[in-house]
């Protein structure tokens, strides 16, 4: 058997947003977003620690101000990945979690989980999630990505498009209920040396055609290993998504321990 692997979670976040700017900062309950997102991970039983990685300065005060630990980023890395990688550069760790900023009900066994990946495959350098797709909605937004995947269990390719296209019908109800379609979950897990690579390449053009970072590294001919997941995320992309998540917390017990 060998050495325990030291695994690490880092929480990218910006501060600026297209669509809900500062939305890290938004109150949930009496403290910031990040700050919940924070303590769900830190329950996550396999890191040996959880940073912040964020671009701006009010962001890194509110993570301070709770006892979190926090490292600035230059602000001309844009994406998630890129910032993690900066961030990993510097710490001890083999096995690194990307863990979204915007989840506050984010469940620390889907951190594990995420880990366990490249623990239970010594081959597989990057790890995320899918979840089963059971409504229409959801097949058909461009803002849930897609994903099929292998016989054994590795991402074929992540699209917004529903994939695959169900032939023998025009009636999605029956793409669903003749075939099992999976979204991203977007949460990822790496070998800190394949990281440190990935963040190294240039966006190739699959990944600048559909948004989706995570085709970089299909698109440079390594694979991502899945595994599936029962827990449904909660985003918060819009101020919309975010009065749903105080009304999910009010009727929940989630939160009501702190």
């Amino acid at each position: 058997m060998g050495a325990k692997k030291k695994i690490i979670g880092i929480i990218p976040v910006r501060y600026e947003s297209s669509r809900f700017p500062g939305k890290p900062l938004v109150d949930i309950g009496g403290k910031s977003m990040i700050e919940r997102v924070y303590e769900r991970s830190c329950q996550a039983s396999m890191l040996s620690a959880v940073l912040v990685a964020t671009d701006d300065v009010r962001i890194f005060k509110i993570v301070e101000s709770f006892g979190g630990e926090v490292v600035m980023t230059p602000k001309a890395i844009l994406s998630g990945t890129d910032r993690v990688a900066f961030v990993a550069e510097g710490q001890d760790a083999d096995i690194v979690v990307n863990i979204q900023g915007d989840e506050p009900f984010i469940e620390p066994q889907e951190i594990d989980s995420v880990a366990q990946i490249l623990l239970n495959d010594e081959n597989a350098v990057m790890g995320t999630l899918v979840k089963r797709i059971t409504r229409i909605e959801e097949l058909t937004s461009p803002n849930t990505a897609k994903v099929v995947v292998d016989q054994n269990g590795f991402a074929l390719y992540f699209s917004r498009s529903p994939i695959p296209n169900y032939r023998d019908s025009k009636d999605l109800s029956k793409w669903i209920q003749n075939h099992v379609y999976y979204k991203h979950v977007g949460i990822y897990s790496y070998r800190k040396s394949f990281l440190m690579d990935y963040s190294r390449w240039d966006p190739t053009p699959l990944e600048m055609v559909e948004k989706l970072e995570q085709l970089r590294a299909l698109e440079q001919g390594y694979k991502i290993k899945v595994a599936e997941t029962s827990a449904e995320p909660v985003c918060v992309d819009t101020p919309q998504d975010l009065e749903r998540v105080r009304q999910i917390m009010m009727k929940a017990s989630i939160f009501h321990q702190t």
